[in-house]
């Protein structure tokens, strides 16, 4: 069954990461990795991180036009089995039917698998026999069970049988036609040349469409299909699998006519396939309408022949009888009996009809070679980036970025072997840089580079550089070879391939990842590539029969795991961006592209390649393959310039030139056995490759070619002389480029050459060997650099020779002179010595430096010296011209003395303490100086009093981290004994600090809690955030914080209670009075800054502390409050300090005038906005209006407020704010007392019950209005008197603009007052618009002032208009938010 098993990725490749020296020379590196890579045929090297070249291609100037790949024709078993499902759907076409295949288990038969099991096990007679179907049916891959083998002979029966006995030939007659022969398949055949490769078009008929019809599923048959077919009626009883599906054959005709004969059981045929006959002509048949089988319109047709009844013959038994069962071939007019034919049919066809052997000529003819075809459309790189991104996210179903390598590589290969499902994709494979710009950056005058650019330019590893190194053999060809050494160019998408393929004449290969997503490869060392070639061959030879070169196409892929499990050693690897893979020659190489990417590729020539590189020629000479260029050619070339080759590559090419000498001597001295004498010279290198070329074997010729005078557009290589002509020999002749003298001598040039090495490095041996002089080693060294000698184990020991001649003789004459940087010691000194002696020359410095070892012998101190003695030892030490061991003993002692006596300083009573960082830097010391017995008795001491204070140091410091605080007690006694150690401890001293600092706390609690007055807020807050600090648990500290957050608790009830949202001033500043210091109109009052608590009554923080302060403060404050006031209401200046405008409204306090939008207004109908019950008493209309300046609170009502002394008085702690709300409390108690003292006279009590009085009467006569609605108008007086208001209608007011039409009608006063009591009133009025608290009295005496007055019939037109606007503003905001 397709896609069973599942991909096993091959082992890794190996991986190479150079470093910076290492990737300075390309080749080098290659070359010295090549002998582990090579074992694997394909490797993978990662730059260094640095290394980034710049992508240089021209984005916006890129255009190409991608290849067409379908997956499933790319691997060869795969292709194998399509091609085999061609062949049989063309038998069947051929005689009118078209094929389905058909489907078991959810899945198409495999047709070919099928006919070879059944072939493997004796064929379809042999298999019914010994009923093996099921067996069959095992081998593919079906369940048991299921009786799928009934239905497997069915579908073989019907379709592959009839097929395999016509491939068998039993179906043919005993003259079979002629066969198509070995040479005539060669004619057919015409090797692809290799510039050209991949270039084979598909068949303009080509079968991807008829294969994708084939998958379609079948028509279910009909009800008169099954009476017709006695199979199908069979198929309906008994079966396994899905039923009425086996036919695999479906007429062309479904409206058959009844009265039709079934068809055979071996075929079901189609209605008549339309061919042309040249001998057919039946439009002039008289008979062509009458109802005749085609054997009477044969016989008809053929009644002017004499010798017509001979043609009446069976070809297969030689009868005439049974002339109703002899069938006439639509093709070639011969006759059969319908039971000669093999297998035989039951029934003659309905349609036309092919004989055996009209179907053979036809399905013999040799198929077309395989190719890719080219896309219809041109991409740039985004467009193609698009579609490729594109297609890999939605076959995947996620973003390309997230799709596993490892998911798209299992994927990749159950595609190409899968027979159902057909995924196309695209590939910008070859694409030429020379056209469309390298992705290196290449110095070509066409674009300024920048100095990194140019580096990269400059760098070996730069594709378009590395072909043409002086290493690279192809440095020497002068053509531009687009793909070796011009780089080609390659953009993938997923699953985008290249095939199982060598490099052309099996060349080195490097390929880059510019960018994008991986690449993987596969690849097989260059000693399996013949036994890849032998597993394809032996797995897939119908490929190969009519396309031998097919490996050589790029366009067949095999599983890797079918080659393992052949032998064939396989490797692979992921190319990320970045990396470079190398491809070692004959080392097949295939792979497929993860996503959307683009890489650049192209061959290098070694040294090492020029052996392989003749192997390829003589292997393209078997395989008749055109050659890239002439390797004899590039030999001579190289040849020819000794002196320019490097010479590794003189001794390769010396090498390679020898063989091919040797080769052409032996060919031509053939030539004259023969008797062949004639020659001319001939420049082949001036002409074009293809009139050069072999006719029989294709090689392009060099060296000496043969040629006839008759047949002068021929020529064949000296291996091929046998195939030019069958001309005699007196016409042929020999066309060389060189004599055999001129090859010697170019050969003895190489020679020379490659030999002077030999000469160079025989001297440098004896040089070495034997004691020369140092001039001649140096003259050895600059003949290697002159002659460019490759870098050699010889060369680098004559390097390092030199080398240390060199040190020996700057450290020879720094020690004799005197002024040595440092005295060497006697270990150095004796070093020195031996290197002289052991140096291949004399060295002159040599017996004055031996001199000078001999005064380092030097006496060893005794044991237990004194100090002074070791100080005078040391100076007698340091006049030596060498550093002698003993000065280093010496010094140690010195050292340790010092040491010792520090130590006994520090740890004795009367030392003092000492800190943790002398202890440890004695400790330290202590390791450096040489041990004694002291030494370690005074370690151990320090290290027991360094453990004790570091252990005390961890609990002060546990106890300093606050995670959990002590008592006081118990931080007392810790300090306390730590203070017995003789050691500075940095924590116990904070520590303590922190007691005393905690003492001094509650000393300054006590203090407060016992004073006069509640502590203050500010006092008690200062007490907690210090007692939080410190690393002490009190008890006192958490009251402290219960009464501050009891006092926070209050003061932010009182904020949400006096302060508006988002309100500018601090709750002290509203409590109290608003003191006008400095007052400015043009300053904006909404600004951020506020008064500070201190300044709003002119009290110092101190002074705020004091109640009877603050009370006076706020006596003070509303006496100068109200001054103020007075002294500014005539100063008109709006609070967005633009000038005057219409609709400008004053403020009832301070009079400033506020246009309409800067500052909310009254509502004029009422605080919710709903409509008036009496629209003409205006002195009920809501239009007392307080700018923000004089109503900067809520102005709560006085009840709310003295809930809010209730709960103040329960506080233990004093607030500023709570004696503000005290002391404005009082005023409003105070200021209420005297306005209903004045409210309660007579006057004002009669002015009130006349208002009252208006009001009822007009309520009155609206209810009259209503019940006489019918009647005219009526006009209603308020009052007889002179200050009543007459009006003829009243309209009803449900909004704002109503009001407007009622301000000409409105009249007043409508009460009277005398002159003393409207002035009492008015300044009641004034303070109480100046107290933070809503007061009923406030709105009454505003009435009574407003009906006293005339109606200000300006002031409400603007009012109303300014509302009408706002109203306005809002429903326009409204309906654009909807």
């Amino acid at each position: 069954m397709e896609g069973g098993d599942e991909f096993v990725p091959p082992p890794e490749c190996p991986v190479f990461e150079p470093s910076w020296e290492e990737f300075e020379d390309a080749l080098g590196y290659i070359a010295k990795i090549r002998p582990i890579a090579e074992k694997s045929g394909i490797c993978k090297i990662r730059p260094p991180p640095d290394w980034q070249p710049p992508f240089a291609v021209e984005v916006d100037n890129f255009h190409f036009t991608p290849r067409i790949q379908r997956l499933n024709e790319l691997e060869a078993e795969t292709r194998v089995k399509l091609n085999y499902l061609d062949r049989i759907a063309k038998f069947w076409e051929i005689q009118g039917s078209s094929l389905k295949i058909p489907n078991i288990e959810r899945h198409i038969l495999d047709l070919y698998s099928l006919a070879k099991i059944v072939t493997e096990e004796g064929g379809f007679e042999a298999v019914s026999k010994e009923r093996r179907w099921a067996r069959v049916a095992q081998k593919l891959g079906y369940p048991p069970g299921k009786n799928i083998g009934s239905l497997l002979r069915s579908h073989y029966e019907r379709i592959v049988y009839p097929f395999e006995m016509f491939q068998s030939g039993a179906s043919l007659p005993p003259c079979k036609p002629r066969p198509y022969e070995s040479d005539d398949v060669d004619k057919e055949y015409k090797p692809h040349s290799i510039p050209l490769r991949q270039s084979v078009q598909p068949s303009k008929m080509s079968s991807y469409g008829r294969r994708a019809n084939r998958l379609q599923p079948e028509p279910e048959p009909t009800e008169e299909d099954i009476e017709k077919n006695p199979e199908l009626k069979k198929l309906q009883i008994y079966g396994a699998g899905p039923k009425m599906m086996g036919l695999g054959l479906v007429p062309r005709d479904k409206a058959r006519k009844k009265d039709l004969q079934p068809p055979p059981l071996n075929l079901v045929v189609k209605d008549e396939v339309k061919m042309k006959e040249e001998d057919e002509g039946s439009t002039d048949d008289p008979g062509k309408d009458e109802p005749c089988t085609k054997m009477t319109m044969r016989l008809r047709r053929n009644l002017s022949n004499p010798q017509f009844v001979d043609s009446f013959v069976c070809r297969m038994c030689g009868r005439g009888d049974d002339d109703e069962k002899l069938l006439l071939c639509d093709g070639c007019d011969d006759n059969y009996h319908t039971f000669c034919l093999l297998p035989p049919l039951t029934d003659p066809p309905k349609g036309n009809w092919r004989c055996p052997k009209c179907v053979a000529e036809e399905c013999k003819k040799p198929a077309e070679a395989f190719g890719f075809e080219q896309a219809t459309r041109e991409y740039t790189l985004q467009s193609f980036g698009e579609m490729a991104d594109t297609f890999k996210a939605d076959y995947f179903n996620m973003p390309v970025h997230m799709v596993p390598t490892e998911l798209v590589e299992k994927e990749f290969w159950r595609l190409v072997s899968s027979i159902e499902e057909d995924v196309t994709v695209e590939y910008g494979a070859d694409i030429h840089s020379k056209e469309f710009g390298s992705g290196f950056p290449v110095k070509n005058g066409k674009r300024h580079l920048s100095e990194e650019d140019e580096e990269y330019a400059r760098s070996g590893w730069n594709l378009n550089v590395m072909p043409v190194l002086d290493q690279s053999v192809l440095c020497h060809i002068n053509a531009d070879i687009s793909g070796m050494k011009v780089p080609w160019l390659y953009v993938g998408m997923v699953f985008s391939a290249f095939c199982w393929h060598i490099e052309d004449h099996w060349s080195y290969s490097i390929n880059y990842l510019h960018w994008g997503e991986p690449k993987t490869w596969y690849g097989v060392p260059a000693v399996a590539a013949e036994k890849l070639e032998e597993v394809m061959k032996k797995l897939t030879p119908e490929l190969f029969e009519f396309q031998p070169d097919l490996l050589h196409q790029l366009v067949t892929i095999m599983n890797p795991n079918i080659l393992m499990a052949h032998g064939v050693p396989v490797v692979r690897t992921n190319q990320c961006a970045g990396e470079f893979v190398i491809t070692f020659p004959r080392a097949y190489h295939s792979g497929f592209n993860q996503g959307y990417n683009f890489a650049e590729a192209v061959n290098f020539c070694t040294a090492d390649w020029l052996p392989m590189g003749r192997s390829c020629i003589e292997h393209y000479r078997r395989l008749r393959r055109y050659c890239v260029f002439s390797h004899e050619e590039l030999t001579c070339k190289m040849a020819a310039c000794p002196e320019k080759l490097d010479l590794n590559l003189a001794a390769a090419t010396h090498r390679e030139m020898f063989i091919i000498v040797q080769e052409e001597r032996k060919l031509r001295k053939a030539l004259l056995e023969k008797g062949i004498t004639e020659a001319e010279r001939e420049a082949f290198e001036l002409l074009p490759d293809d009139e050069r070329q072999c006719d029989k074997c294709k090689t392009t010729c060099f060296l000496s070619a043969l040629a006839c005078t008759n047949c002068t557009e021929r020529l064949v290589c000296l291996y091929h002389t046998q195939d030019l002509c069958s001309c005699s020999t007196d016409k042929l002749y020999l066309r060389y480029r060189y004599t055999l003298d001129e090859l010697l001598a170019m050969l003895h040039r190489l020679k020379v050459r490659a030999e002077s090495f030999d000469s160079w490095a025989n001297r440098v041996k004896e040089a070495l060997e034997q004691e020369e002089g140092i001039k001649d080693l140096e003259a050895l060294k600059e003949e290697a650099a002159e002659r460019k000698f490759p870098d050699n184990e010889l060369l680098q020991r004559l390097s390092a020779v030199l080398a240390d001649i060199e040190r020996c003789r700057s450290r020879s004459a720094e020690l004799l002179g005197g002024t040595p940087s440092e005295r060497p010691s006697l270990q150095e000194l004796r070093t020195l010595v031996d290197t002289m002696l052991n140096l291949p020359c004399v060295m002159e410095q040599l017996e004055e430096v031996q001199v000078s070892t001999g005064g380092a012998e030097w006496k060893q101190p005794s044991p237990g010296p004194s100090a002074a003695h070791v100080q005078a030892l040391l100076e007698e030490g340091a006049l030596l011209p060498v550093a002698a061991p003993a000065c280093e003993l010496l010094a140690g002692l010195q050292e340790q003395g010092r040491w010792l006596g520090q130590v006994r300083h520090t740890l004795r009573p009367a030392g003092g303490e000492v800190t943790l960082a002398v202890l440890r830097s004695l400790m330290e010391a202590g390791c450096n100086v040489p041990q004694s017995v002291s030494v370690e008795t005074a370690m151990g001491e320090l290290q027991e009093l360094l453990t004790i204070a570091e252990r005390w140091e961890e609990k002060a410091q546990i106890c300093l981290e606050h995670r959990q605080k002590h008592p006081l007690s118990t931080l007392e006694a810790i300090v306390n004994e730590a203070q017995l150690i003789p050691v500075q401890l940095p924590n116990i001293q904070s520590l303590q600090a922190c007691l005393t600092r905690a003492r001094a706390w509650v000393t300054d609690l006590e203090e407060i809690q016992n004073g006069e007055h509640y502590p203050c807020l500010d006092d008690l807050e200062g007490l907690v955030a210090i007692g939080r600090d410190l690393p002490v648990r009190m008890e006192e500290l958490r009251q402290l914080e219960l009464q501050v957050a009891s006092a926070h608790s209050w003061r932010d009830k009182a904020s949400k209670t006096f302060l508006k949202k988002s309100s500018q001033h601090s709750l002290l500043e509203v409590l109290c009075p608003c003191v006008e210091k400095s007052k400015k109109r043009e300053e904006d009052l909404l600004s951020s800054e506020a008064d500070s608590d201190v300044n709003v009554l002119g009290l110092t923080a101190q002074d705020l502390r004091d109640p009877g302060a603050i009370v006076m403060a706020f006596k003070e404050g509303e006496r100068q409050e109200k001054e103020a006031l007075l002294r500014l209401q005539d100063q008109p200046v709006c609070v967005c300090g633009g000038v005057p405008r219409p609709l400008l409204y004053r403020c009832q306090l301070c009079k400033d005038l506020f246009h309409g939008g800067c500052v909310p207004f009254p509502s004029v109908l009422s605080p919710v906005n709903l409509p008036i019950a009496n629209p003409l008493c205006w002195w009920d209309w809501d239009t007392c209006f307080l700018c923000l300046r004089c109503q900067r609170s809520r102005r709560p009502r006085l009840e709310t407020i003295l809930a809010l002394l209730v709960a103040l008085q329960r506080l233990p702690v004093r607030l500023p704010e709570g004696e503000a709300l005290q002391c404005l409390t009082e005023r409003a108690i105070n200021w209420q007392g005297q306005a209903k003292q004045v409210l309660d006279t007579p006057e004002l009590q009669g002015a009130l019950q006349r208002l009252q009085e208006l009001k009822e009467m007009q309520t009155r006569d609206e209810n009259e209005e209503h019940k006489e609605e019918n009647k005219g108008n009526r006009e209603d007086v308020i009052s007889g008197l002179e200050n009543g208001i007459k009006k003829p209608e009243i309209p009803s007011v449900t909004g704002v603009e109503s009001l407007v039409a009622l301000i000409p009608r409105l009249k007043g006063p409508v009460i009277e007052l005398v002159p003393s009591t409207r002035a009492q009133l008015e300044e009641l009025l004034l303070e109480g618009d100046l107290l933070e608290v809503t007061l009923d009295q406030t709105h009454t005496i505003y009435r009574l002032l407003q009906a006293a007055s005339p109606p200000p019939r300006h002031s409400l037109n603007t009012l109303i208009q300014v509302m009408g606007r706002a109203k306005s503003w809002v429903s326009r905001n409204c309906v654009e938010v909807l």
